[in-house]
């Protein structure tokens, strides 16, 4: 991609928007779709939203229970199978699974994470936040490629988020071993990751027409901040004395279908064909940020984020660091 492609094209939707006005004129039957983290916050309303359009859904889980639990209220094809992003053993395992069981796979939708966690390691010692917002979905698109390849025009949607802004790729240290741990700095760089994972991609899904994509959903009130004290979400301003949201949060932050719509604006829209790698927001193709707006910490892509030669150092790094693991 060029970093001009960060151009909005005025899709005619806003912030607010909601994952059924993004479907509105959509129809997705007879296709397929792979959701992680489809059973709480904005992935369980994006599973919906999929499933209420006729796709496919299948929602990798690692509680069983929860799962079955969180979907029973949605209607259409739903299949929850096995999986858990922090276990690499796990993802081969459901990834071999899908190549079984898929004739193709229309969407891969990479929505699980984790945020401002302590510090812990997964797989061979990485540092968790990236080990599994990035490397389990590493491993899970290089384990469905293949079905990827045979699907005309299958999308792959990346969630990252505004805070990309908080770090680059902690290139000298990306494990935190020598390196204090800050849990903010840590997800930060998890976020870029995510963003750059899908840059790369995109150059390996021209050959079939393919297209990837990564996404900011947005502020919103979900089981993803269940890592952070009440009293820290105070002193962010998002949540008042009392421990009820703040105005200010009222005002900013979405609600989980309005935070689905920019990842089923990116998995559907006829407008993203031509501009795949692009990271958007609000339901749009997010602009550069602009250091001299007074939005600047909380709107638009910064260039580290969008950089090709920096999304190709790390899918070196990934499929290295993957193939010891």
């Amino acid at each position: 991609m060029s970093i001009s492609d960060q151009t909005p094209l005025q899709s005619g939707f806003h912030a607010k928007s909601t994952a059924s006005e993004v479907l509105e004129n959509i129809d997705l039957v007879g296709k397929v779709a792979i959701v992680t983290g489809g059973y709480s916050g904005i992935g369980l309303e994006t599973v919906r939203a999929l499933a209420s359009k006729g796709a496919k859904v299948i929602v990798p889980v690692r509680s069983e229970a929860k799962a079955k639990e969180a979907l029973a209220d949605l209607s259409g094809d739903i299949t929850t199978v096995p999986m858990d992003l922090a276990d690499l053993a796990s993802v081969r395992q459901f990834a071999a699974s899908m190549q079984e069981m898929l004739p193709q796979l229309d969407l891969l939708i990479n929505n699980a994470g984790v945020m401002a966690s302590p510090q812990s390691r997964v797989g061979p010692g990485w540092e968790s936040q990236f080990g599994i917002c990035h490397m389990g979905h590493f491993a899970l698109a290089q384990g469905l490629f293949s079905v990827l390849e045979k699907t005309p025009e299958a999308r792959v949607v990346a969630l990252s988020s505004t805070a990309h802004k908080m770090s680059d790729i902690v290139w000298d240290d990306i494990n935190f071993e020598t390196t204090p741990y800050e849990k903010w700095r840590a997800y930060g760089q998890a976020k870029t990751a995510n963003a750059l994972f899908a840059n790369a991609l995109s150059r390996r899904m021209q050959s079939f027409g393919g297209l990837a994509f990564s996404v900011h959903p947005g502020g919103i009130f979900t089981p993803l901040q269940r890592h952070l004290p009440k009293e820290e979400m105070i002193a962010m301003g998002w949540l008042g004395e009392d421990g009820e949201p703040s105005e200010l949060a009222k005002a900013g932050f979405k609600s989980p279908e309005q935070g689905a719509s920019t990842t089923l604006w990116a998995a559907t829209s006829p407008k993203l064909v031509g501009k795949s790698g692009v990271y958007c927001e609000d339901a749009d193709i997010a602009a550069l940020t602009d250091p001299s707006s007074p939005m600047a910490r909380y709107m638009g892509v910064d260039p580290h984020a969008c950089d090709d030669d920096a999304a190709e150092r790390l899918w070196s790094l990934s499929e290295s660091w993957l193939k010891a693991a």
